[in-house]
């Protein structure tokens, strides 16, 4: 998720173990740290391979195997920064440095992104698109209950954000149930036999839901909002990425080839020609209006230059009117 969830959901972790009152704001520190400190793996990236990030982003920083070694890094750090003036040991530190690290993972592995929880036993990506990657309902209670744990000192507030946190995950797991149910619905009403299926939060909510099935060599896009009563919104259609229909051009032994893999896996495999460049291969999943194929990212090919690394592009749409549209279709408002 976000760097403020994770250092939230860290630092109210690392307080829920807390005995002390008078430590709270350094374990709040701690934990806050604790918890953004895997996305560090960001700054793993070249500029002679754009891709590199997308191989290490989530990878070994987020895996269950790092967190007491990461809880360690942060404790040997803080440590060194604060040792005069922190009351907490060297031990404490480390403990609860380690509980605020140990959500981050986790809490990533909730979002759509998918991350390596298991690495490096396998290069599996978990991901239970149960939560945007940020989502105000989510945070702000966070927030506030966090807030009032450092003004009160009182270890309860703390301990009822996460649980709010539990709880607000939860009601995702639910959604994300209905909405499989919804799409497997309407895949059976076109007389479609739906395979490699996705459905996630669209951003900030989980109230509107995007779908993607794939049938007969086609990705199905459209999306759903699930309230007490759910509605479907028909999307759009694209062909499946196939490599020699698509891009015949292209050498098997290219380096072209061997980034389109990487950019496969990363993708789940939600490969297609970006319908308006076809020499743009783009994540079917990401589109700010949750049943458009309008990509947020892709990977730039060059026919001319198929030995050299692609290029990855960013296509975030900042019209208003796609967040108007978005708005439109969280809202169920008229256009």
């Amino acid at each position: 998720m976000d760097p403020i969830s994770q250092g939230l959901i860290g630092s109210t972790a690392s307080q829920s173990a807390a005995t002390n009152p008078n430590h709270y704001r350094w374990i709040f520190l701690i934990g806050f740290l604790a918890g953004m400190a895997p996305d560090l793996d960001i700054f793993i990236k070249s500029d002679e391979d754009p891709l590199l990030f997308l191989d290490f982003h989530r990878q070994f920083t987020h895996s269950l195997i790092f967190i007491p070694i990461g809880g360690l890094l942060v404790a040997t750090l803080f440590n060194a920064l604060f040792h005069k003036i922190t009351p907490l040991t060297f031990r404490q530190t480390w403990l609860y440095a380690t509980l605020g690290y140990a959500t981050h993972g986790l809490l990533d592995g909730c979002t759509s992104y998918g991350t390596q929880l298991l690495w490096p036993f396998t290069d599996q990506r978990f991901a239970w698109n149960n939560v945007s990657i940020v989502d105000p309902l989510f945070t702000l209670p966070i927030l506030t209950l966090s807030a009032l744990s450092l003004i009160r000192k009182k270890s309860w507030f703390p301990r009822a954000a996460l649980l709010y946190a539990l709880f607000y995950l939860s009601i995702g797991l639910v959604q994300n149930h209905r909405a499989e149910n919804l799409l497997f619905e309407l895949a059976q009403q076109r007389g479609h036999q739906a395979s490699q299926v996705t459905v996630k939060p669209s951003f900030g909510n989980l109230v509107l839901w995007k779908l993607i099935y794939e049938h007969d060599g086609r990705y199905y896009v459209d999306a759903a909002r699930i309230l007490v009563d759910s509605d479907i919104i028909s999307g759009q259609s694209i062909e499946k990425l196939n490599l020699e229909k698509h891009l015949p051009w292209l050498q098997a032994d290219s380096i072209h080839t061997r980034d389109i893999e990487r950019f496969r896996w990363y993708s789940d495999d939600y490969l297609t020609i970006h319908p308006q460049n076809r020499e743009m291969v783009i994540d079917v999943r990401y589109s700010m209006i949750p049943n458009e194929i309008k990509p947020l990212w892709g990977i730039l090919l060059n026919p001319k230059s198929q030995h050299q690394h692609v290029e990855f592009i960013h296509t975030r749409s900042k019209e208003s009117q796609d967040q108007k549209r978005f708005l439109s279709l969280l809202f169920n408002l008229t256009e």
